[in-house]
């Protein structure tokens, strides 16, 4: 009976021992993740777009009058100085309307002075005196109309520049903002670029800008930034507007020219990082990833401030994270704060698809 005792309890301190055992190493167990590098976003200095040389002022003048054309002393490819006479209005029937109006004009300003005069002299009522003030307010303004309107039968050149197209010729009756003339600015043409959403965030980073075109070949044109869109078109990319700066000697690019653009970026400007998607938890901006500790083999959640989802699955960060860092790209959802983990070893590119 007593070694029957002794065998039971053996029996029981080895159960006992045992389960200790399996709770020691089910403790022990070390999650598997799936890791990648912290990559710097955008590492080149510069990228280059194709681009449209555009006039930096292309516009379509009309008169502010209408009537029948009198003349039009331009033809397409003329250049004209500001202030040249571009067309001009039959004058006629404005100089009629004019001279009516100069006519009243002078005799109601005629009138209201003398009843001013006797205003002053307390001869005549305020109620007269206000009514001839009022009245050469109204005429006056009349007389400047017409005055205008005949000043107007003559449109000028509102810029150096040349005459893209001549839209109507003598004869002919155009109404009041009907365009006329077609007038190409002459100075510094545009370059007209469209940039895509990758580029537009960094625009802070832009440093210089350069130009190429096939037309000059070995001739580079700098460039200045004259303003970029803030809204999107259609598909999704922002139009940026730059001048072409003269080069001694050289003949500029003129508007229709295909050039190549190059944009320059400042050295080590931007702390921007990319890493993939599926290392990103949380709602909206503001989300978190988990960093690994080669040293210690654990894992730590660190905020970020995401700025752009790229098309092919990455996410660019603007804060929280440095070139280089280790993050945590699956099963992001069912870690913990200083969890003990184990990377996935690295499938070597000559082993694609991890068959050997």
């Amino acid at each position: 009976m007593k070694q029957l005792w002794r065998l039971f309890g053996i029996l029981i301190l080895g159960v006992f021992l045992f389960s200790c055992s399996s709770r020691k190493e089910k403790e022990n167990v070390v999650a598997t993740i799936k890791i990648d590098t912290v990559k710097v976003y955008g590492q080149e200095l510069s990228v280059t777009f194709p681009g449209k040389v555009k006039a930096s002022a292309d516009v379509n003048l009309a008169f502010r009058v209408g009537g029948t054309l009198l003349r039009v002393p331009v033809e397409a490819g003329t250049a004209v100085r500001k202030g040249q006479l571009l067309a001009e209005i039959d004058p006629r029937d404005y100089e009629i309307q004019l001279a009516a109006t100069e006519a009243e004009y002078n005799r109601i300003k005629g009138e209201a002075e003398r009843l001013i005069s006797l205003y002053e002299k307390e001869s005549v009522s305020p109620n007269d005196y206000e009514k001839a003030l009022y009245g050469l307010q109204q005429i006056t303004a009349k007389y400047h109309a017409h005055k205008n309107a005949l000043a107007d039968t003559r449109l000028l050149a509102p810029f150096d520049g040349y005459v893209q197209k001549r839209l109507f010729d003598a004869g002919e009756t155009v109404s009041a903002g009907m365009p006329v003339v077609a007038l190409i600015n002459n100075t510094y043409p545009e370059v007209e670029v469209s940039l895509p959403i990758s580029d537009y965030i960094r625009r802070e980073e832009f440093d210089t800008y350069t130009c190429t075109s096939e037309i000059f070949p070995g001739v580079t044109f700098p460039l200045t930034l004259s303003g970029i869109t803030r809204k999107a078109n259609l598909n999704q990319l922002y139009t940026m507007r730059l001048v072409i700066k003269p080069i001694a000697g050289q003949t500029l690019p003129t508007p229709g020219m295909s050039v190549t653009v190059t944009l320059n970026y400042r050295e080590k400007e931007s702390m921007l990082t990319l890493i993939p998607l599926t290392a990103l938890f949380g709602q909206g901006e503001n989300g978190s990833v988990w960093v690994y500790n080669e040293s210690s083999g654990t894992i730590a959640v660190r905020r970020v401030k995401a700025m752009h989802v790229q098309t092919n699955g990455m996410v660019v960060i603007s804060e929280g994270l440095r070139p280089g860092e280790i993050v945590v790209t699956a099963g992001v959802h069912s870690l913990k704060e200083g969890q003990v983990v184990k990377p996935l070893p690295q499938v070597s590119s000559t082993n694609v698809g991890g068959l050997l």
